[in-house]
C-alpha cells in the first residue's frame, strides 16, 4: 500500500444554463480575445488552446489528474483548456476568461488531494501550467516554473552541485506551483523548516493581467502566496528558492512492528523522541492495516532520513529510542539524491538512475481520499491501541505520523500563512482503493470520515487544524453567495488559524470582485450593508 505519493476534487454533476452560449461560441469567443491579447494568430495556438471537440483537450485535461475518482465521464469538465507556454499566454488566459465570466481553475502538478485545481461545478477554463518546465540553478539559488516537479528539481540541483539540496516533498511528480504556495515540507522539515522559508522572489500574474514579482505585489501578497495557496490571489509563474547544504552521506531506514512485536510501544515511545531528537533526524510513521498468519494487525514502519552517518543515529536511538531496535543492517547510507529515490520506494536506490526523477508519469492515477490532523499532547498507549484497533475495524485505512521540533518550530508561526509549527507532528488519513463506480467510491469516502471521528479525542480542537495541501472538502466548502466570508471562516481558521484575518485582508485588496475562487479559497471581506437614514425624532 503505497502512502507516500498521491493526490484529489469536488464532484459535483455540471449542467451549463440556458443563458451559456454554445461551446463553440464560447471557444471563438475566447480565442477572439486570446489572439488580441498575445497578438498570435489563431493557427499557432493549436497546442495551447484546446476547446472540447480538439483531439489534444482529453490528453491535456488527463495528463495531470492524479486521483481517479475524477478521471470519469460524470467528472465535470472545463469548456477550454489552456496549456499555457509563455506569460503572455498566462496574462491572456486570465484577462479573457474575466471578460467571458467563467470561472479559471490553474494546475500545475495535479496532486490537489480533491481535485479542486482541476474540476467545479460551475463552467469554468482549466489553466494548466506545467508546461512551464524551466529550472536555473545559479550557486545557491534557483528560479523554478510553477509547472516543474519537484523530481526535476531535485534532479537539476543535483546536476549543479553535490552538497545542496531542497527541503521539499518525497514525492517527485508534485508540481512545485502548488506545493510551495501551500507551504511545502519534507523529510528535512526538522533541519531546514518549510519549503516557504526559503523562498526570496516570486512571479505572479494578478486579476488585472499584471506580471509581478516581489517587489511589484507588495510584501502582503508576497507573503500570503508563500503558504496561504497561490490559487486564491493569482497564477504562479515560479519561484526564486534558496538552497540548503546537504552533507556527502546521509543514512536511510526502515524499521517494521506488528502488534504483537510491540508496535503500540514503540509508536508510544516515538511521540516523546522524534519532535525532540537531532535536528538532522526525520522518522515518519506508517501505520497499515495487514494480515499476517490468517491474522488481522497493524503494521508501524518507521521511515527515517538521517543527515549523517549510520553510526551516528545507531548510537543516538540506541540510547533514546531503545524500543525502536534499530540495527546496522537496517540502515543504508547513501548519497542526498540517492536517498530522495529512496523515498520513492525505490529500495535499491544505488542502482537506479536520478533520470527518474524526471518522469512525469502522465495520466496514471489511483482511487484516494486524505483527511488530516495535527496532535499537541502525546496520545497514551491506550488511545494508540484504541486507533489501531478502529484501523482494522475500518479497514483500509493508513496512517501518516510526520514529526515537527527543530527548525520549523523556531520560526514564528505568523512568519507565513502557515500556523502549525508548534504542534508535536501532523496526522495523514490515507484511503486507497482499486474498484471503479460510486458505490466503492460512497462506501470507503464513509469509511474515512467514520475514523476520523475516531481520531478527534486525540488532535487538535477548536478549531480542528488541518493541512492546506491535504485538501480535504469535507471540513466545509464555499458556495461564494451572500454568506461566503462565513463559509470561507469554517475551513479558513482550520488550515490558517490566527492567519486567516490577514489573508483575507490581502484577498480583499488584491481581488476585490472574488475572481480567483475555487470551493475552499480565501474569502474576501464581507461587503458593509448600506448606510440606512436615521429615523426622524419624535
Amino acid at each position: 500500500m503505497k502512502l507516500l505519493c498521491l493526490t484529489f476534487v469536488f464532484l459535483v454533476s455540471t449542467t451549463l444554463t440556458a443563458a451559456t452560449p454554445p461551446d463553440a461560441t464560447v471557444y471563438q469567443n475566447f480565442l477572439q480575445c486570446f489572439t488580441t491579447q498575445t497578438r498570435a494568430l489563431p493557427n499557432t495556438l493549436a497546442d495551447v488552446v484546446f476547446p472540447q471537440t480538439a483531439a489534444g483537450y482529453t490528453p491535456a485535461l488527463r495528463n495531470y489528474i492524479r486521483n481517479a475518482r475524477f478521471n470519469t465521464t460524470a467528472s465535470p469538465k472545463p469548456a477550454i483548456v489552456i496549456v499555457a507556454r509563455s506569460e503572455a499566454h498566462v496574462q491572456a488566459a486570465v484577462v479573457c476568461t474575466k471578460t467571458l465570466k467563467f470561472q479559471l481553475k490553474t494546475r500545475s502538478g495535479g496532486h490537489d488531494y480533491e481535485g479542486v485545481s482541476y474540476t467545479s461545478n460551475l463552467p469554468f477554463f482549466l489553466l494548466d501550467m506545467s508546461s512551464f518546465r524551466d529550472i536555473t540553478v545559479e550557486g545557491e539559488t534557483a528560479w523554478i516554473g510553477a509547472g516543474v516537479t519537484l523530481g526535476e528539481v531535485y534532479y537539476r540541483i543535483w546536476e549543479k552541485t553535490k552538497t545542496h539540496g531542497f527541503p521539499a516533498g518525497v514525492c517527485p511528480t508534485v508540481g512545485a506551483g502548488g506545493h510551495i504556495s501551500g507551504g511545502g515540507y519534507g523529510n528535512m522539515i526538522r533541519k531546514y523548516g518549510l519549503s516557504v522559508d526559503y523562498v526570496t522572489d516570486a512571479k505572479i500574474v494578478d486579476v488585472n493581467g499584471r506580471v509581478l514579482d516581489r517587489k511589484g505585489m507588495g510584501e502582503d501578497l508576497f507573503w500570503a502566496i508563500n503558504g496561504g495557496g497561490g490559487a486564491s490571489f493569482g497564477v504562479i509563474l515560479g519561484f526564486k528558492i534558496t538552497l540548503v547544504p546537504v552533507p556527502e552521506t546521509v543514512t536511510v531506514f526502515r524499521v517494521q512492528k506488528n502488534l504483537d512485536e510491540n508496535a503500540v510501544e514503540m509508536v508510544h515511545k516515538w511521540q516523546f523522541v522524534a519532535p525532540k531528537t537531532d535536528p538532522g533526524l526525520f522518522m515518519r510513521v506508517l501505520l497499515q492495516p495487514v494480515t499476517r498468519n490468517k491474522v488481522e494487525t497493524v503494521r508501524a514502519s518507521v521511515l527515517a532520513l538521517f543527515l549523517g552517518k549510520s553510526s551516528e543515529v545507531l548510537s543516538l536511538l540506541n540510547k533514546d529510542f531503545p524500543e525502536l531496535g534499530l540495527k546496522q543492517e537496517n540502515c543504508t547510507e547513501l548519497t542526498w539524491i540517492q536517498s530522495v529515490l529512496w523515498w520513492d520506494n525505490h529500495d535499491n536506490a544505488t542502482l537506479v538512475k536520478p533520470e527518474v526523477l524526471l518522469e512525469r508519469n502522465l495520466d496514471t492515477a489511483s482511487y484516494g481520499k486524505r483527511k488530516s490532523d495535527f496532535v499537541e499532547k502525546e496520545i497514551t498507549k491506550e488511545g494508540l491501541d484504541y486507533l489501531m484497533k478502529k484501523m482494522i475495524e475500518v479497514g483500509k485505512i493508513g496512517l501518516v505520523f510526520n514529526p515537527y521540533g527543530g527548525k520549523v518550530s523556531e520560526v514564528a508561526t505568523t512568519k507565513t500563512p502557515f500556523p502549525h509549527r508548534t504542534k508535536l507532528y501532523k496526522v495523514q488519513h490515507s484511503m486507497n482503493w482499486k474498484d471503479p463506480g460510486p458505490e466503492a467510491e460512497t462506501s470507503f469516502l464513509e469509511k474515512a470520515k467514520s475514523f476520523y471521528s475516531y481520531m478527534a479525542p486525540f488532535v487538535t480542537k477548536n478549531p480542528r487544524h488541518t493541512y492546506l495541501n491535504y485538501r480535504d472538502l469535507d471540513i466545509g466548502v464555499n458556495s461564494h453567495g451572500p454568506n461566503a466570508y462565513r463559509e470561507g471562516e469554517v475551513y479558513g481558521r482550520k488550515y490558517f488559524g490566527e492567519n486567516f484575518d490577514r489573508l483575507v485582508k490581502v484577498k480583499s485588496t488584491v481581488d476585490p470582485e472574488n475572481f480567483f475562487r475555487d470551493e475552499q479559497s480565501v474569502p474576501t471581506l464581507p461587503s458593509k450593508p448600506a448606510n440606512t437614514p436615521a429615523k426622524p425624532a419624535l
